[in-house]
Order: C-alpha cells, then sequence, then structure tokens
C-alpha cells in the first residue's frame, strides 16, 4: 500500500485506516489497496476540486464520489478523472449539482 514519493507516516496513517474501513466494512484489506497510478489520480483530482471551486471541502467529497462511480457503475478512474478535468459542471451549468 506504499505510495512512492510519499511521507511515512501518512503511509502508515493510510494503512490503518484502510485497516479499519476493511474490518467495519467486511471487505478483505487487500482488495482495498490503492496502487500508486490510482493515488496519484486522486490526489490530482482532489487538488483541481480545492482550487479550481475554491472551496478546499470539495476534495474530500469530490474524491468520495469518484469512489461511489468506480465502485457502483465499474468506471474506470481514469475516465472519471478526464471527465471531471475536461468539463466542471458548476461552469458550464448553472443547475448543475
Amino acid at each position: 500500500m506504499l505510495i512512492r514519493d510519499s511521507v511515512p507516516g501518512v503511509d502508515a496513517w493510510l494503512q490503518s485506516a484502510r485497516a479499519a474501513i476493511a474490518a467495519v466494512g467486511g471487505v478483505p484489506a487487500g482488495e482495498l489497496e490503492l496502487a500508486p497510478a490510482d493515488a496519484r489520480t486522486l490526489l490530482d483530482l482532489a487538488r483541481v476540486a480545492a482550487h479550481d471551486s475554491g472551496d478546499r471541502t470539495n476534495a474530500p467529497l469530490l474524491c468520495y464520489l469518484v469512489g461511489l462511480a468506480v465502485a457502483r457503475g465499474g468506471v474506470a478512474l481514469d475516465d472519471i478523472a478526464a471527465a471531471v478535468t475536461r468539463e466542471e459542471p458548476s461552469r458550464t451549468s448553472p443547475g448543475a449539482a
């Protein structure tokens, strides 16, 4: 689960959080493995959400929505990232949520 170029303390915290999530969710911890490329993509999406929206709280919320789409819709993370960074609903359609 170590993420290349990351701080070891963050990795230890993330591994502990993953174990807790796995235990509560009844999911084997190995199924919650975070590949380095996926970690970079999620961090990039969080950065875009925080900076482009002007509200840092959008970063974790966007990552949660991305996780739901990947888990429930079977959409690839890279496809979601491309869609989010290509067109931001808040700027293209006034009624978008």
